[in-house]
């Protein structure tokens, strides 16, 4: 009984862990936005990690597929077994950090392929937890299935393969696509809430200075506000949270107008997504003038999108000769469109028709 129970833990334990980093693999930019947001002032406040947050994530996702294939083979058991163990050990951490302290609301272990609730995540891993223990304590119970050599060639291989998956992906675009902006997917459609979907319960917190102390009142405390006390601020408090469509923030604005039905309605459009400016490939947004171009030629109408100041805006334009009109939408909302920096995307009265990373514009079709 001790045998099957620790064979079915082996199997359970590298399946889901090849199946986990795969998925992260697929996305690896996605999965270092978590680590940065764990690495961001509001969470563990250790800003200095974000610029690694990328390498960081890559290595963490081959080595939990590596270490997946190692368990089910029998390759190099005590090593493998300790690793997994401080690894389910650290992610439990995270997990229970962010699900009592409501910090990050995904922690990504399943990439945009399956949304987790921080408490649901946090029992995914107490129970890999409960596996992996199980075989920590019966290591010798986990036999090599192939010789030396052939454990050697599998490993290394999947190390090679791991890495090529990761390098392609960060030049083109995730092989699968698990975002609601995928190529198929109508962005009004995404934007819809439907009749009778739940609503947010949400209560006004006014924040109110008593004695150079800022304290919180709710509606019902109005009356009991000490004399004296200042007003600071007032916010909004969700109790429960309602329905939230695939698609939200998405945004068009101009000169202070919103002009995402007009653009939504328009049969050629091409957006030029570039979420930041500063920070975008200088090769990429090279090429975007010579793409307006040819697009404008065969009736589109191309504008750029991006989170980027006006200031910044401007200078790029001037830098890289760029003639199409920016247009404003939040960061996330942009990096949730497309994750490479710039990248494009054809919409056909809000349809989203074909995406390409800025390296494979041969591929567009026009």
């Amino acid at each position: 009984m001790k045998n099957i129970i620790t064979q079915f833990s082996r199997i359970f334990v590298g399946i889901l862990f090849i199946i986990s980093g795969l998925i992260k693999l697929n996305d690896p930019i996605g999965f270092s936005y978590k680590l940065a947001e764990y690495f961001s002032e509001p969470v563990f406040n250790m800003p200095f990690f974000i610029p690694f947050a990328l390498g960081l994530a890559l290595f963490l996702v081959i080595l939990e597929v590596v270490l997946g294939i190692m368990l089910l083979i029998g390759y190099k058991t005590k090593f493998t077994i300790w690793t997994l163990l401080i690894l389910i050990l650290l992610f439990t951490f995270l997990t229970f950090y962010s699900a009592y302290y409501n910090v990050v609301k995904d922690c990504g272990c399943f990439g945009d392929a399956l949304k987790l609730t921080p408490w649901q995540s946090f029992t995914k891993d107490i129970v890999l937890l409960f596996f992996i223990l199980i075989l920590f304590f019966n290591q010798k119970l986990v036999k090599p299935l192939f010789s030396n050599n052939v454990q050697n060639i599998v490993i290394y291989a999947s190390i090679v393969l791991s890495s090529f998956m990761g390098v392609l992906v960060l030049n083109h675009l995730p092989l699968i696509d698990f975002r609601p902006f995928k190529v198929g997917n109508n962005i009004q459609k995404g934007m819809r809430i439907p009749d009778g979907a739940k609503k947010s319960v949400v209560e006004m917190v006014f924040i109110y200075k008593v004695g150079g102390v800022d304290k919180e009142f709710t509606e019902k405390d109005l009356m009991n506000i000490p004399e004296g006390a200042v007003f600071v601020d007032r916010k909004d408090k969700v109790i429960t949270e309602g329905y939230v469509p695939p698609i939200h923030d998405f945004t068009m604005e101009k000169d202070g107008s919103d002009y995402k039905e007009e653009f939504l309605e328009a049969s050629k459009v091409i957006l030029i997504v570039a979420y930041d400016l500063v920070n975008a490939d200088k090769d990429g947004l090279a090429k975007m003038e010579k793409l307006h171009l040819e697009a404008k030629a065969k009736g589109y109408k191309v504008i750029g999108m991006t989170a980027s100041s006006p200031e910044e805006i401007v200078a790029a334009k001037n830098q890289f000769g760029l003639t199409f009109d920016f247009y404003f939408c939040d960061a996330i909302t942009l990096k949730t469109i497309e994750r490479a920096n710039p990248s494009i995307v054809v919409l056909e009265k809000g349809t989203i028709m074909q995406k390409v990373h800025h390296n494979d514009l041969a591929d567009l079709k026009l």
